[in-house]
């Protein structure tokens, strides 16, 4: 859901940036660190990293099973974050929260479960040009397996998606799912949501949501979008790696087949044949991330305090200030929308200059950003480009580093140059 990301009140950046020892550090002997690779993986606060610390110095054990002290803690801490992040999303019930590792495994978690059971041969799914490999992949997989289709929803050259070809793919193909990004990691647009569900249920589809370049930069509320399943990961928003969510509906995460089978998810075991836990626990076989969990239920918290209004207001008024200063720079083409109708990312090409060089330059000056096809090949396809560079910008960013990527550029166009 994209808020009008004007309205909400500043926060001080400085006092976010003390609780981030690895923004305290240099980069290069005498070259601070500018970190500008937020798209990939978030830095985290000492509150997410105290509780790891905790975790395991003082109350380590397994969960659900045991019936001593630690292990009841550890449980109640990891249960804890479960109920924390139904809030984040405004999830109906705790048990619509299925952990996972991480968006990929939300992903294909859905392909292998609901989709290997729902899904039949001449069915087809609606994604787009714009996705992540970890959702593109998974249902080339399943297409292989089951004879499905897969049908793509094109990019305009603004960099959003052509939602005429969108509703007509909808009315004229026997459409069963809709998987969709929710802001692409690669242009920054975000995506209508809410409005990509309605017709895909008015036409008896589903849609699953990537939302792992969303839920940490802005509100997301599931039941708002009414999205039927929706997935995102920890580590890019101040959590754990190791982490994340998959959010599904409740009546459909009830009719789905478990997907992996060991420990936590049975009810009951015999040599003649098993039945299922409840939910969530049905897709959750064998010891879980448990610190990982803790420590992603401690981002929540965090980000909760802060607010995601705020954190996305204060990412849209660097956002357009980093797109004002890289069009200056001569020789850089820019990809994705304006600020108004992106995210925090702003990806780029420089005349001359490979993006790997690029990257390796702006290395030097202490600016990390990202290079090469940022596991969205179609998407560069699409652009005829093999590889792009992206500043990706998060809460503890600042425009005085945005500062220094531009002046950094500017080395890089006078090195090339002279060689």
């Amino acid at each position: 859901m994209m808020n009008d990301p004007t309205l909400a009140p500043p926060y001080d950046v400085e006092s976010v940036r003390a609780d981030f020892p690895i923004l305290q550090q240099e980069h290069h002997p005498g070259v601070s660190l500018v970190y500008l690779d937020n798209a990939a993986t978030s830095q985290k606060p000492v509150q997410v990293i105290d509780a790891l610390d905790d975790y395991y110095r003082r109350y380590n054990a397994n969960v659900h099973r045991g019936i001593h002290r630690l292990s009841e803690e550890a449980t109640a801490a990891y249960e804890g974050a479960r109920i924390k992040l139904r809030r984040f999303i405004n999830a109906g019930n705790k048990r619509e929260i299925i952990f996972a590792r991480g968006t990929t495994e939300g992903i294909n978690l859905v392909a292998q479960t609901w989709g290997r059971a729902n899904l039949k041969p001449g069915d087809v799914v609606v994604s787009t040009q714009m996705e992540h490999h970890s959702n593109i992949v998974p249902w080339q997989l399943l297409a292989m397996e089951k004879g499905i289709t897969v049908r793509y929803v094109p990019v305009l050259p603004d960099g959003t998606l052509d939602l005429e070809a969108y509703a007509n793919l909808l009315r004229d193909e026997p459409v069963k799912l809709v998987t969709v990004v929710h802001v692409s990691n690669v242009l920054g647009t975000v995506n209508p949501i809410a409005e990509m569900a309605r017709q895909a249920h008015e036409a008896g589809a589903l849609i699953l949501v990537d939302a792992a370049q969303s839920a940490p930069h802005m509100p997301v509320d599931v039941r708002a979008l009414d999205v039927d399943f929706l997935t995102f990961s920890g580590h890019k928003m101040l959590g754990p790696t190791g982490s994340g969510v998959l959010y599904g509906k409740r009546d459909l995460l009830e009719a789905m087949p478990p997907w992996m089978g060991g420990g936590d998810m049975i009810s009951r075991v015999s040599l003649e044949g098993s039945t299922w836990n409840d939910l969530p626990y049905k897709f959750e076989a064998g010891t879980p991330s448990i610190a990982e969990m803790i420590g992603l239920g401690y981002a929540v918290d965090y980000l909760t305090a802060l607010g995601m209004e705020r954190v996305q207001a204060h990412e849209h008024t660097l956002t357009a200030y980093a797109l004002d200063r890289l069009a200056e720079v001569p020789g850089i083409t820019l990809y994705g929308p304006d600020a108004s109708k992106k995210g925090g990312v702003a990806t780029f090409t420089m005349q001359g200059i490979h993006a790997h060089d690029v990257a390796q330059m702006l290395d030097a000056e202490g600016v990390a950003v990202r290079a090469g096809h940022h596991c969205a090949q179609p998407l560069h396809d699409r652009f005829g480009i093999s590889a792009s560079a992206r500043a990706s910008f998060y809460l503890y960013n600042r425009p005085a580093e945005v500062d220094t990527l531009i002046e950094a550029l500017y080395k890089a166009k006078k090195t090339f140059a002279r060689s």
